[in-house]
């Protein structure tokens, strides 16, 4: 019988650190959608230094773990920086950016 696996883009039953699996390319931000459905979206990016995701808004639950290096998030105007190993919840219908102060990684999951 053959396993269905929900997960894309990401070897199973192997170990891994997740920052090898999105690599910086500069002046971009690049993504690799893990899983996208109408319950949760889970996706790992790399952004260059000086990169930003301007304000907008989500229709679920945002969580951030940032994996490599540091990322600047503004939540509802307040200005976060996250370092690698910490975590932030960003709410629902609260406006949100990121600005990426220097190369890092984060994983991104969205519960709706």
């Amino acid at each position: 019988m053959e396993e269905s696996v929900i997960l894309e883009n990401i070897p199973n039953k192997k170990p891994l650190f997740l920052k090898d699996l999105v690599h910086i390319e500069e002046g971009s931000i690049v993504s690799k959608i893990l899983v996208q459905n109408d319950a949760v979206s889970l996706t790992l990016f790399a952004l260059a230094k000086g990169q930003e995701i301007s304000t907008h808004q989500s229709d679920g639950d945002a969580f951030v773990q940032v994996v490599e290096g540091v990322g600047t998030f503004f939540v509802d105007g307040v200005k976060y920086s996250i370092p690698a190993g910490q975590c932030l919840v960003m709410p629902h219908h609260h406006p949100h950016a990121l600005k990426a102060e220097q190369d890092f990684k984060m994983l991104l999951g969205v519960i709706y």
